[in-house]
């Protein structure tokens, strides 16, 4: 895959302005699209946008392939019968700057069920034969999400290995039973999800008319209470109670001192291996429907994970175990072709991972915030003339602080190789735009900016602090009358400086 030298701006879709608390999928959206190609840009980059659960972590979705209710456009809904102005009498008092996941999941779900209840009573008759086209067409995976979520209701929430024994293990009559007895709930996660394909659908082709395309992100593991992992149990290290053996995670790295402790359950590849990595290439199949090139989150998993037994307090006792990442790979281009898909390749890279990345020419990943650490920093392979022109190279990531918040925190060791390779004296106000500048003036064919960094927020404005379950993560917002025409003529003029302008 051959990028063409190129820009984007990283921004997941709940951080887009609104009234009802979130972003949605609808009129601030295509703001923001119009305002990426009035800037003068190719890609707009979000994080995974699967229905998140507990944490409300994008990384940790109830489904590998559904979609996230809260960024449905509900007054899009309005707009077709299927919301009255009745239901929108009693809004939350909705914060502007952060998202209240406490208040969405509440208050969103009952406006969601007041349009499946509209709609079953004979509203949005315009919409009966696509939803059920929809319904055929993604069966597959929908069936089996429609009913784990209503039975997870059924089950006050608890996950999918607390349930009882008959519908933990899947047993036909069980399963059955709780279809017919649940016939109405798991139409209405049917619906929602027609909804929110629907209404994206609409918003991509919104951004390819403009010349605007997506990067969106498949996290190599998914959720222990997940959809995927309750309906192929056989193809994960589970024990006969529906128990984790080993879980995922990475070791002491820059971010935590005890590494990373996912959670996730790990893969049983030889399993997968037999029927060819058939949920693999459905997986990727249905990224495809969502984004024009996907970035596979901690590549590395694919050459060998940190395996850490179940249960454990933290990620330090674990070890590295081999993944046949290549013939995985290998059969999803049999499937599908030549797949557009980014490398996450940061943290702990060996031989076996730069090979895999590089048998299938696929783009690494550059963080320039990692540039200048340690004594001897004139080695550092994210130093700008050391970057590769097949990597896509970021002035920081959603795992990062803004740029801002970094030098504000920077060591005085950072800061003076900073000082020394640039031979410059950034200031607070002036750091974000010099490192935005440097990144897209690498030979990295595609440079991508968190909208924090083009305005110049602080550490109050990052998106995520990685191992931590703070109350700050993934509710950032940014807002109306943030986006100017004069910073997007001045991100026009640096594209077009740098030849990535389309």
């Amino acid at each position: 895959m051959t990028i063409q030298r190129s820009s984007g701006v990283l921004l997941h879709p709940t951080s887009l302005p609104g009234s009802h608390g979130i972003g949605e999928l609808g009129a601030h959206a295509r703001a923001f699209v119009d305002w990426l190609a009035q800037a003068g840009q190719t890609y707009w980059q979000v994080m995974p946008l699967g229905p998140t659960g507990y944490g409300d972590s994008p990384y940790q979705a109830f489904s590998a392939f559904a979609g996230n209710p809260y960024l449905i456009d509900l007054g899009a809904l309005r707009g077709e019968g299927l919301l009255t102005g009745a239901d929108f009498a009693d809004l939350p008092a909705f914060g502007a700057e952060r998202v209240d996941f406490g208040v969405q999941y509440v208050w969103r779900t009952q406006m969601l069920g007041r349009a499946h209840a509209h709609f079953a009573a004979g509203q949005g008759a315009h919409l009966r034969a696509g939803f059920g086209a929809f319904e055929a067409a993604e069966a597959d995976w929908l069936d089996d999400y429609a009913l784990f979520m209503a039975l997870k209701d059924e089950h006050g929430g608890l996950p999918w290995n607390a349930w009882a024994p008959e519908l933990r293990d899947r047993e036909a009559g069980a399963l059955a039973a709780a279809r017919e007895r649940l016939a109405s709930e798991t139409e209405r996660v049917r619906f929602i999800q027609f909804l929110f394909f629907r209404q994206w659908t609409a918003l991509r082709e919104y951004a390819r008319a403009r010349g605007v395309q997506v990067i969106g992100d498949i996290p190599i593991f998914v959720a222990l209470d997940s959809s995927d992992a309750w309906a192929n149990r056989e193809q994960f290290l589970f024990d006969d109670q529906g128990q984790p053996t080993v879980v995922a995670g990475v070791p002491p790295d820059y971010f935590s001192e005890t590494g990373q402790l996912w959670g996730n359950p790990l893969y049983r590849w030889d399993v997968m291996a037999q029927d060819g990595f058939a949920w693999w290439v459905e997986r990727f199949r249905g990224s495809l429907k969502l984004y024009d090139l996907i970035r596979l989150d901690h590549f590395r998993g694919l050459a060998a994970s940190w395996e850490i037994p179940f249960p454990a307090e933290t990620a330090i006792r674990g070890e590295w175990v081999p993944a046949p990442g290549h013939a995985m790979l290998e059969a999803v281009q049999r499937a599908l072709g030549s797949v557009p898909i980014i490398a996450e390749d940061l943290g702990v890279i060996t031989p076996d991972v730069e090979a895999l990345r590089d048998d299938f020419a696929l783009p690494g990943m550059a963080v320039l915030q990692f540039a200048f650490g340690g004594g001897d920093f004139s080695v550092n392979d994210f130093l700008p003339h050391n970057l590769r022109e097949n990597q896509v190279v970021y002035t920081g990531t959603h795992d990062n602080d803004t740029s801002r918040g970094w030098w504000n925190a920077a060591s005085e060791q950072e800061r003076h190789n900073f000082r020394t390779y640039t031979h410059s004296d950034p200031s607070e106000e002036t750091f974000a735009w010099q490192l935005t500048e440097m990144a897209f003036r690498t030979r990295a064919r595609l440079a991508v900016v968190p909208l924090q960094d083009l305005l110049n927020l602080g550490t109050g404005s990052r998106m995520n602090l990685p191992g931590t379950t703070g109350p700050h993560n993934w509710t950032w917002r940014y807002q109306e009358g943030d986006l100017t025409p004069e910073l997007a003529e001045r991100l026009r003029a640096l594209t077009a400086e740098t030849g990535r302008l389309a």
